[in-house]
């Protein structure tokens, strides 16, 4: 989609169907809204790698071009490398949150209490399965948990050897 086809951003409200990449070799980011939100997922996010420091401010960066400023991420420590308690991102200060439920899910606060979950594909996820796993996320009648959707595309990473 080229930005001239993306629909005019409206405060409070992301654009449907904005796909595009968050930094060029980097990231993949998904984004769908209906006005309602009922799906389980508002979006899903493929990062290149686990280091959270070349990943985060990018997803940040482009969520803040749709959402407004971003006050905090929410995640599980456990599956990044080196996972500090704050960012500085276009100058200012984004607060992380770690919390060990599983890598499956991304939680980003947007002011006090608006909140927006994004399925987390794994970065070694092939382009198919990821491509698959996306889609399927940000579908407005989606009520699949992130987990089940990655499982279902082959997007899940595999149980690491006994």
């Amino acid at each position: 989609m080229a930005d001239s086809d993306t629909p005019d951003h409206l405060p409070g409200r992301l654009p449907d169907a904005v796909h595009r990449s968050v930094k060029p070799g980097t990231a993949l980011l998904r984004l769908e809204m209906t006005d309602a939100r009922e799906g389980i997922l508002d979006g899903a996010w493929w990062p290149r790698s686990r280091d959270i420091g070349v990943e985060l401010p990018s997803l940040i960066s482009a969520l803040t071009e749709h959402l407004g400023p971003v006050t905090r991420v929410g995640l599980d420590g456990s599956a990044w490398d080196d996972l500090p308690t704050r960012v500085m991102v276009d100058g200012r200060v984004v607060h992380i949150d770690s919390f060990p439920v599983g890598d499956d899910t991304v939680l980003i606060t947007r002011g006090d209490r608006d909140h927006f979950s994004l399925m987390l594909v794994p970065p070694d996820t092939t382009l198919d399965a990821a491509r698959a796993a996306m889609a399927r996320a940000v579908r407005a009648d989606n009520v699949a948990e992130a987990k089940q959707i990655l499982i279902d595309t082959g997007s899940e990473r595999p149980p690491a050897p006994a």
